[in-house]
């Protein structure tokens, strides 16, 4: 298990993690989210001890990190798929971290296939893509086989099929009892990956619950509703008093919030006006975490 107790980090009179608690229990994927800035990474350097915190604890098994046997054999973790030596080949790279830690040599072999790197294991590292160093990545956390794992931004650079790949295998270690923690800015991904969500802004806790309760809690719930003819839909919504919008998406639909669609099916079969669409668009998880996180995000593009 991972606890975060009270953690705290400033620099100067800069604070990047304010009094922050939180837990990763095994058996499920835990979506660690937040906008840039947030105090994401720095949580996780401290979490493994590259960064020392200002007040509180970061916790593996009950430990800090710098007291675990063997760490490799009890956290794997990725921070930046770029930090390997381009001189080395992935085979090397993977074996000097294997013996550091005592773990069989067979064992990088092992994880090199399970990553789609067998047939790259002798090529120097310089000459890879980013997608193959994030394999990489994955390959040396996965190597001491951890119950814990850490994880930042794991899909960067890899293909459709490499990021389906990622999501099978964070769901797969974690239905295995560990315990899965990932950092990652696609909403999209995280939807179909977490379990849980812990959401954090300018170094300070936001969230902490299931991914269905924070949809359910911060996502918005409308009703689409299309006519054959349209203004006269338009005029029957306004004069039932709905609060209908015309929709985002175009065209002559219309969206409806506060109101189930049966009552508005009923409204329309009343005043003969036939409808050609109604449906229920709950928000996405990007929609949600858009709107739960506007005022704790620290930079801001404006559209031109």
């Amino acid at each position: 298990m991972i606890e975060i107790r009270s953690l705290s980090k400033s620099y100067g009179d800069t604070a990047a993690v304010s009094d922050l608690s939180f837990r990763v229990d095994p058996g499920r994927v835990t979506g660690f989210l937040g906008p840039n800035g947030a105090g994401k990474s720095t949580t996780l350097r401290m979490l493994l001890g590259l960064d020392r915190p200002t007040a509180g604890t970061a916790l593996v098994h009950g430990r800090p990190y710098a007291e675990l046997d063997s760490p490799l054999r009890q956290v794997g973790a990725l921070l930046d798929a770029q930090a390997v030596h381009g001189g080395r080949t992935a085979r090397g790279h993977l074996r000097w971290l294997a013996a550091s830690n005592g773990i069989p040599e067979r064992r990088v072999d092992e994880v090199l296939a399970q990553v789609g790197l067998a047939d790259a294991a002798r090529r120097r590292v310089k000459g890879f893509s980013l997608g193959m160093r994030q394999r990489l990545g994955v390959a040396a956390a996965l190597l001491g086989d951890p119950p814990v794992l850490l994880l930042d931004e794991p899909v960067n650079g890899l293909d459709p099929e490499g990021i389906r790949w990622i999501r099978t295998l964070l769901r797969g270690l974690a239905a295995e009892g560990r315990s899965v923690l990932v950092s990652s800015h696609l909403m999209t991904e995280m939807a179909l990956t977490a379990d849980h969500l812990v959401v954090i802004g300018r170094g300070r806790l936001l969230a902490d619950l299931s991914t269905a309760e924070f949809l359910e809690r911060h996502g918005r719930s409308r009703v689409r509703v299309r006519a054959v003819d349209p203004d006269r839909l338009a005029v029957l919504l306004r004069s039932a008093g709905l609060a209908a919008e015309p929709s985002p998406d175009g065209g002559d639909a219309w969206e409806v919030a506060g109101a189930a669609p049966e009552e508005i099916g009923a409204l329309a079969a009343r005043e003969g006006v036939a409808l050609y669409e109604l449906s229920v668009r709950q928000d996405s998880l990007e929609e949600a975490f858009m709107r739960m996180t506007t005022d704790a995000v620290e930079y801001r593009a404006v559209a031109a």
